[in-house]
This record gives structure tokens, C-alpha cells and sequence, in this order.
């Protein structure tokens, strides 16, 4: 795959931060702002289990069961972990735009958790690179050769 399309305006990826290595995509929300201790409490271990292909990992959050899998990110892409800027950060922006974020660390691994079910590859966040490769394969630039041959070649609608 390409390397992905420059990030739009407002979205500051020049200071990326620190390589988290990966992230967690937990199957709940979580209403806490600030720092906290995640590493003493939410510890994932490898279970040895692989199902379709994926290995299962097993974590507890607040005594609840949790079986997820890591997911590499496809090549070319990397993974990143956005802030939303404050009005008093920043104030060159004066246009009113809600969307200005800047990127606080970088991530090439995500791993997804399940809550009632076994992870396999027909889970959402797998399939969804799929898309990554069929949006890469339509926006493939087409040669001037290319060009030619379809407007030699017939229409058949007509």
C-alpha cells in the first residue's frame, strides 16, 4: 500500500510524541480525563489460544472478562492518538474551526477487546482494514495507457 493522503487542515501530526507501541480499544466508555495508574490494574496476558488465525490475549477491567486480539496496522499507515486543542491553545485559529487536534503519540499495533465473544477475523475492527486496500485499489492513478485502451474499447451501455 501508498502511503496515506497528508492529514486534512487542522490536525497537527509534526510533533507525534512517543511510539505507545500499541493501544487498547476496550468495548466500553470510559469517563476519566486525567492520568491514571492503567499498567497497575489492566494487565493482559497471552492465553496460548489462537482461533481462526488470531492470537487470543485475556485481560479483567472492574472484574469483567475481557478476550482480545492485537492487529498490526497495514503498511503505510501509522496509528495516532489525537488531543483537541483548547481555545486558549490555540489562538492563530480564528475561523471558528471545532476540528484542531494535535498528535500526542504514535501507535503501529492496536488491540481490540472483546467482551462476549472470542476474537476471529471476522470482527469489525479486522475487517475494517480491508477497506484500506480496496480504497487504495479505486484510487490506483490511471496510466496513459490505461486511458487509451478504455476509450478504444466499445461502450456497451449504449
Amino acid at each position: 500500500m501508498e502511503q496515506a493522503t497528508p492529514p486534512a487542515a487542522g490536525v497537527d501530526l509534526s510533533p507525534a510524541g512517543a511510539d505507545l507501541g500499541r493501544v487498547h480499544l476496550l468495548p466500553c466508555g470510559i469517563r476519566h480525563s486525567s492520568a491514571a495508574a492503567v499498567s497497575d490494574y489492566f494487565k493482559p496476558r497471552d492465553t496460548g489460544v489462537e482461533v481462526e488465525g488470531v492470537r487470543v490475549e485475556e485481560a479483567f477491567f472492574r472484574g469483567r472478562k475481557l478476550q482480545g486480539a492485537t492487529v498490526a496496522l497495514p503498511d503505510g499507515y501509522r496509528g495516532y492518538v489525537l488531543e483537541k486543542k483548547s481555545a486558549a491553545k490555540d489562538m492563530q485559529n480564528m475561523d471558528g474551526d471545532a476540528s484542531n487536534f494535535v498528535s500526542r503519540a504514535e501507535f503501529q499495533n492496536i488491540t481490540y477487546w472483546n467482551h462476549d465473544a472470542m476474537p476471529s477475523a471476522e470482527d469489525p475492527l479486522p475487517r475494517c482494514f480491508h477497506w484500506l486496500t480496496i480504497a487504495n485499489a479505486m484510487h490506483k492513478p490511471v496510466t496513459a495507457e490505461e486511458l487509451a485502451n478504455m476509450s478504444a474499447t466499445p461502450n456497451q451501455n449504449s
